[in-house]
């Protein structure tokens, strides 16, 4: 029987203790030090009639529908739960990672960007069938492809809303990691929100999946952490805010 994986342990004194497989040189990309503050509320954007306005505005992204045979149908009952629940507590998630961060990381973050980035990063979806969002069962090929778009989807959707160039980022590459098959870097923003993404989307229920416990999902994330895609030191600060956020109690 194999030893149970307990992520609580992992850390007695991290950042002194971290070690890191010499394969690996893992970079935080290059920051741009900007406090880009907007003073409306993101969830302005979660409204069909300036979705549907930006999809009549944009021909690169009726270019991409059309190469794709994706309908311009808006799934709205998707987008609005998606505000309510992952996006939101992907946010939430951020804010707490960010907290945990020692000082010289945590300048490198902007947490309104971050926030907002959390908020927005699933918008795309408004535009994947949902046949295909929540089918009960494995993805074809095809629907993998279409399923992947919803983060250019989401970029091309509010590139030209007014919202700044690092959201637009974070929508953009929210699933960017460090093993990624491009040239692209992902910044201290980006890294947190692929990793709170992740743990959420991991630790709620799904039709095609049940929860994970929170441990679960802390060990399919440790293994990224093993194969170079996720940063120790944001991993150990995922664990920390995962310990101090109280857990639901188990129904018996």
């Amino acid at each position: 029987m194999g030893i149970e994986f307990n992520p609580w342990r992992l850390f007695s004194n991290p950042v002194s203790q971290v070690q890191l497989n010499n394969k690996y040189t893992i970079p935080f990309g290059n920051n741009v030090g900007k406090d880009s503050f907007q003073n409306n509320s993101v969830e302005r954007f979660f409204n069909e009639k300036s979705i549907m306005m930006a999809i009549v505005q944009n021909r690169e992204l009726k270019d991409i529908m059309s190469k794709n045979k994706l309908p311009v149908r808006l799934n709205m009952k998707e987008l609005m739960e998606l505000k309510q629940g992952h996006c939101r507590d992907s946010a939430e998630i951020c804010a707490k990672i960010y907290k945990i961060l020692p000082p010289a990381l945590k300048s490198q973050v902007n947490i309104k960007d971050l926030k907002d980035g959390a908020m927005l990063h699933d918008f795309g979806k408004v535009l994947i069938p949902p046949e295909i969002l929540n089918k009960d069962g494995k993805l074809t090929e095809e629907e993998f492809k279409i399923m992947h778009l919803h983060s250019e989807l989401g970029y091309q959707l509010l590139k030209n809303s007014g919202v700044n160039n690092e959201v637009l980022a974070l929508i953009r590459h929210h699933h960017d990691n460090l093993e990624s098959d491009n040239k692209f870097v992902p910044d201290m923003n980006i890294q947190i929100l692929n990793i709170a993404d992740k743990y959420s989307a991991l630790t709620e229920n799904r039709v095609y999946k049940k929860a994970l416990s929170p441990e679960q999902a802390l060990g399919i994330i440790y293994d990224d952490v093993q194969k170079g895609r996720v940063h120790p030191i944001l991993y150990y600060s995922l664990v920390q805010a995962v310990r101090q956020t109280p857990q639901p109690v188990a129904k018996v």
